[in-house]
């Protein structure tokens, strides 16, 4: 059944969420750097009666609601992307090559409203933590929050993202893996240089390059479990100018994404003696950079089961969909070292857009009637979780 008080708190305030979401997505804010959206966060949560934390490195807040011996998270991410905005709006970015391009300003404003109308609740059934963590798209945000002690005595973690491909009113939801682990590689191999009418003489760099570009991947295929969903692409090479002249460097530099916990441990190891397999017979010297990113987000069951009850009772049954698994990363993963978690998709398409554009491109925008979906299932879902009669296995 859904919460009356909460349907008559959003008829309310509605039209204040949607006038934050705009006030954040004109003065976006990159990754560490979001003082202005903490400010606003902090301003608006303690009119509520709250009493917000700013995280230690001055950008992220933390706020309790309620009291007990349980406590569930709320989490939302507040940092914006360095794109610029190419939508035509009032509530254009006003921060040249930055702007809210994966919905993090309507990610913060749901979470927002959730502490909000949650703090008008007389006697809460527990502890509300809600979370607006700084840094997702840089992948160094949870970590910030996790060395804070925000999760600290937190029996489960939820989180809602945006999906531009499902209507407004409609939340995805799937156990097991729901996004990749994300890695970044960059190889970089060196020899002598020369004439490329002699290469005999010296190392060919791009040769090498080439080889390693395109053999790696489909050699890791064959080394690690094809069920482990592995994936190794390449975004950027670079060697050379002159035609006629062998460079003596030359660049790579890609991701890998993988869904499986186990085989993303030992990712790295694969990918250092593939690439030196396969440049050892050139006498190329090759140094590998390997940079561990974020594990896979694993949705435990227990809270999607959760996740499930409180959207069908808040929103009805015909709102639950299924979910893809993404191979993109999310860096919430790191709160599933810690404690059981669920992400959920919530829908973010609707009329009021004159397309349907995609996370992470300049023109991406919401439907707003999307805020107050979001904010009821982050209500329902805390207290549902709240009220369950058995406490999660710590992962």
């Amino acid at each position: 059944m859904a919460y009356d008080w909460l349907a008559s708190w959003l008829d309310l305030h509605t039209d204040e969420l949607i006038a934050l979401r705009r006030m954040v997505h004109a003065r976006p804010e990159l990754g560490l750097n979001e003082y202005q959206t903490t400010d606003l966060l902090v301003r608006q949560l303690a009119a509520s009666g709250l009493e917000p934390r700013v995280l230690p490195r001055g950008t992220g807040v933390v706020v309790d609601i309620g009291s007990g011996p349980r406590t569930v998270a709320l989490r939302a991410d507040i940092d914006a992307l360095p794109l610029p905005d190419l939508k035509d709006v009032p509530y254009r970015s006003t921060v040249d090559g930055v702007c809210h391009a994966c919905g993090h300003d309507a990610h913060t404003v749901m979470a927002l409203g959730a502490a909000m109308a949650l703090a008008k609740v007389p006697k809460l059934p527990g502890r509300v933590r809600v979370i607006f963590q700084p840094a997702e798209e840089i992948m160094a945000g949870a970590r910030e929050v996790i060395a804070a002690g925000a999760l600290d005595g937190v029996e489960r973690a939820f989180a809602l993202h945006c999906d531009p491909r499902l209507p407004v009113g409609q939340v995805g939801i799937r156990p097991g893996p729901i996004t990749a682990a994300c890695d970044l590689v960059e190889v970089r191999v060196g020899g002598p240089g020369g004439h490329t009418a002699r290469p005999q003489l010296t190392v060919d760099i791009v040769d090498v390059l080439s080889r390693i570009a395109v053999d790696t991947p489909a050699l890791l295929a064959r080394q690690i479990d094809i069920r482990a969903g592995f994936s190794l692409v390449w975004g950027a090479i670079q060697a050379g100018g002159p035609p006629n002249a062998i460079p003596s460097e030359g660049i790579l530099r890609g991701t890998v994404r993988v869904l499986d916990h186990s085989a993303w441990a030992d990712a790295e190891k694969f990918v250092r003696a593939v690439v030196r397999d396969i440049a050892s017979p050139s006498g190329a010297s090759v140094d590998v950079h390997y940079e561990r990113g974020v594990p896979p987000v694993v949705n435990d069951e227990s809270c999607v089961r959760l996740l499930r009850q409180a959207v069908t009772a808040e929103l009805g049954e015909y709102s639950l969909t299924g979910t893809e698994t993404s191979m993109g990363g999310e860096d919430f993963a790191w709160y599933g070292e810690r404690v059981p978690l669920a992400l959920a998709r919530v829908g973010v398409h609707g009329s009021s857009l004159p397309k349907m554009g995609d996370l992470h491109q300049g023109d991406f925008d919401i439907d707003e009637k999307a805020l107050a979906y979001g904010v009821r299932v982050m209500v329902s879902t805390a207290l549902t979780a709240l009220a369950a009669s058995s406490t999660p296995p710590r992962p």
